[in-house]
């Protein structure tokens, strides 16, 4: 860097749970220069956002500083008054928290949350401020800003919510930007848009970033240096290339060997009979009622077709919108279609109830998220049990042994039997959701983004123990996803969709390696990769040449 004064200067920062004691965060030292963009990575409990919380003094009222200084900007962050804080934060560091829909509030217009920090922290007057707000909002991409102005959050996307986050935080110009995983829930397409919006603008303004995710991939592409954390510590820092082609220390060489990667293709043969059949599928939403009118019906999915062959892993992608979980969710019976028929080993599950209470039966979900799909009052026991109270001539005594079973299989012994489901990490919900899937062995299982909210490394666990599953029960999967490196290492066959409609459909490597449809095309080119080079480390590589660019610094 040309400029030898940090922006940000972290020194042998210390944190502890006050009334516990114990360390969360040690010793942690990092800087920041002006313009620069700096990675934090690490799995969930590696203090990576407790230490990003402290530059702006929103550490909880729980953890208390036991050790370092942080200077921004030359001054003491810890030493600062009420006052000198609440000047800081925002006027001078900004934060995009990881989802926009608990950090913008839900009962406030949209216009009026942009405008708060303005009318704070700058002497404008309303239509000076509003004319600001309006520029902003073009700037990052809305079509009607006039018109954002006077809506709620709840109105907008996923990805446009992130996007007037992040206007409202650049309003102020902000010398340090803290983005704390600020594309986790959002499609590929939309997660590059967020963030060559977020690069775009800092660039602009001369804004330094500090970005916490556990996406290395995305960190490996925006960032000049990166920080690593494991359990409190930071074990290893530099230069983004040095890091990732030569890794030094042990946990970082974990954190890229877990990342998903294209495993040999199978040959699925084409069987007489589908598993599963969708034929001229349609689903469609009822419009808003009126007192004196029927709203437009929305439809979600237009004639959809498709087939899943016996011991087959079908992997469906798509943005947000696309329809691709509302198509999952049809096909386990969540959601009832307007048009079309599903057969399952060949029969019509609508025509006759016992082929509906046959398919039903052999036909088994996994939720994207576990915690909101598991009754908090049930225990593991419980939980995994349940789908067996249908099994004619099941005794109780069986039917716990068949549970002890399954979660053996999805590693977990039989001291979990008695949790609930607040009493596990993520990672051993989503086993916990598996063997609930699986404990019947059911012949056909629909997982909706089953690792979307893990870590690297558990995500790559939770990855190879379904794996396992699959190979070892046979069991037919539609796997619907937006994370298209975890689709290239599962998938035998990809369906690509958009606005409720399948634009592409063939083998993984066909679809990876020759992609025909725009969108595809389009959806590739959004991810960069990371590759092995045989030496324990990875580097950056594009699966579309036009973007064969890395953006960094």
């Amino acid at each position: 860097m040309t400029k030898t004064a940090p922006l940000l200067d972290v020194s042998g920062l210390t944190l502890k749970i006050g009334g516990s004691g114990r360390t969360v965060v040690n010793d942690v030292s990092f800087q920041v220069f002006p313009g620069e963009i700096v990675g934090i990575v690490g799995e969930s409990g590696s203090g990576k956002t407790l230490a990003a919380r402290a530059v702006m003094g929103f550490i909880p009222p729980a953890v208390r500083q036991d050790g370092g200084t942080i200077r921004f900007d030359g001054q003491d962050v810890m030493a600062m008054s009420g006052k000198d804080l609440r000047t800081m934060r925002g006027s001078k560091v900004g934060m995009v928290f990881q989802e926009p829909m608990t950090s913008l509030n839900p009962s406030m217009l949209i216009g009026r949350q942009l405008d708060e920090g303005l009318a704070l922290h700058r002497k404008l007057d309303a239509p000076a401020r509003r004319a600001l707000i309006l520029d902003m909002l073009k700037s990052v991409g809305l079509r009607d800003p006039e018109g954002a102005l006077t809506a709620y959050p709840h109105q907008f996307s996923g990805g446009m919510r992130q996007r007037i986050m992040l206007a409202s935080v650049m309003l102020l110009k902000p010398a340090l930007l803290l983005a704390d995983e600020p594309t986790t829930a959002l499609d590929a397409v939309v997660q590059r848009d967020v963030m060559e919006l977020m690069v775009e603008l800092t660039k602009a303004n001369d804004t330094a970033v500090l970005l916490i995710s556990h996406d290395l991939g995305m960190v490996a592409r925006y960032c000049s240096r990166i920080v690593v954390m494991c359990q409190g510590d930071v074990v290893e820092q530099g230069q983004s290339e040095d890091i990732l082609a030569r890794p030094r220390h042990p946990y970082t060489r974990k954190l890229l060997s877990a990342m998903p990667h294209r495993l040999p293709a199978r040959l699925v043969p084409e069987a007489k009979t589908p598993i599963v059949a969708v034929r001229d599928l349609v689903v469609e939403y009822p419009g808003r009622q009126g007192f004196f009118r029927k709203g437009e019906a929305k439809r979600a999915l237009h004639g959809i077709s498709l087939d899943v062959q016996p011991g087959e892993v079908v992997a469906v992608v798509g943005g947000s919108g696309s329809g691709k979980t509302t198509l999952g969710q049809s096909i386990a019976g969540l959601v009832k279609p307007a048009g079309g028929e599903i057969r399952f080993n060949g029969k019509p599950i609508a025509r006759s109830e016992t082929a509906y209470w046959d398919y039903r039966l052999n036909c088994q979900m996994v939720f994207q998220d576990p915690y909101s799909s598991l009754d908090p009052r049930m225990t593991v026991q419980q939980l995994v049990a349940e789908p067996l109270r249908l099994v004619p001539d099941m005794s109780p005594a069986d039917r716990k042994a068949r549970v002890a079973e399954v979660l053996t299989e999805v590693g977990l012994g039989d001291g979990f039997a008695e949790r609930y489901p607040h009493e596990l990490s993520g990672g051993q919900r989503q086993r916990i959701a598996i063997a609930r899937a699986i404990v019947r062995r059911p012949s056909f299982v629909i997982a909706d983004e089953p690792v979307s909210a893990l870590d690297v490394t558990v995500r790559a666990q939770v990855l190879e123990l379904f794996d396992e599953l699959q190979k070892k029960h046979g069991f037919s999967c539609l796997f619907i996803s937006h994370d298209l490196g975890v689709v290239e290492q599962v998938a035998d066959r990809v369906i690509v969709m958009q606005d409720g409609k399948i634009v592409e459909e063939g083998h993984r490597d066909d679809i990876f390696d020759n992609p025909q449809h725009p969108y595809t095309q389009k959806l590739l080119a959004a991810v960069p990769g990371l590759e092995s080079t045989g030496e324990g480390g990875v580097r950056l590589f594009w699966r579309r040449a036009e973007n064969d660019k890395a953006i960094t610094g």
